[in-house]
């Protein structure tokens, strides 16, 4: 079972939880922090040969979570152009192609081997999709994308694996190819969520902001910081709000608070 609620509040935490986070105050040497940043796209690469296509499960919820991407038609057959941003193995590519005939989707991962097992998969095809290697914060989508071309950019639990200062580059870097009208759909990591709590001491690389035990990183967003980051490259804001999940496992009698950012931001 579960319950979800959605606002603009945060989580409130509990006295344990709160004295926690106070406590876990020593951050990973600044030395460490370079080699991951130096590092992350090995970590990926190597997470993805750990786990192959088998960590993360199909997202089926995609067009129910975000009716713009049926929403956005101007008529009923339009063919719109999607850019899925950091499309790992395609757990969101393939349903979202299988679902609606009328897409053509770029997508691109900074992973070189998940691009390999996007290209391999039996829904691979060049008529349908675009599927290339891109560190967002560096390499310029205009080599793949013309601009002005997207209808809808999706940006969904990606975000929160790039070092909090090279986040503004993958916006900009974004919004170039991005139709104006249109918009990007956002969904990641919300402060306090059960992730976050769950770090051990040792973890923390800075403010909300934390390392993972194979070397894989990951920020959890507040609304306000997301909402300025949008704003300083010259999105609109149209949705961005906390969504809290409260899952129960009623046989170990476990609650677990997830937290998630669901947002959309707009190009004027």
């Amino acid at each position: 079972g579960a319950f979800q609620k959605s606002g603009h509040s945060a989580r409130i935490l509990s006295p344990e939880e709160a004295e926690k986070l106070a406590k876990d105050q020593v951050l990973v040497s600044e030395f460490k922090q370079l080699k991951l940043e130096k590092e992350a796209q090995k970590n990926w690469d190597l997470f993805y040969k750990r786990n192959s296509t088998n960590f993360f499960k199909d997202r089926h919820w995609t067009t129910r979570e975000f009716e713009e991407l049926k929403g956005c038609r101007e008529f009923a057959d339009q063919k719109l152009t999607i850019l899925e941003a950091g499309c790992g193995v395609g757990n969101c590519l393939f349903p979202l192609l299988e679902e609606d005939l009328n897409i053509f989707a770029y997508a691109c991962d900074f992973s070189p081997r998940a691009v390999e097992y996007v290209k391999k998969n039996a829904l691979y095809s060049t008529e349908r999709c675009k599927v290339f290697q891109c560190d967002l914060t560096k390499d310029d989508l205009l080599k793949n994308i013309p601009a002005d071309s997207v209808d809808v950019v999706t940006l969904i639990f990606v975000l929160s694996a790039i070092h909090p200062d090279k986040m503004h580059l993958v916006l900009r870097n974004i919004y170039k190819v991005l139709k104006p009208g249109k918009c990007v759909l956002f969904r990641d990591y919300g402060l306090y969520d059960h992730a976050m709590l769950r770090f051990k001491s040792g973890s923390k690389l800075g403010e909300n902001f934390y390392v993972r035990q194979d070397g894989t990183r990951s920020y959890f967003f507040t609304e306000e910081f997301l909402s300025e980051l949008f704003k300083a490259e010259g999105y609109e804001q149209v949705v961005n709000e906390y969504v809290q999940r409260e899952t129960v496992n009623r046989k170990e009698d476990l609650r677990v608070p997830r937290v998630f950012l669901q947002s959309k931001f707009q190009k004027p």
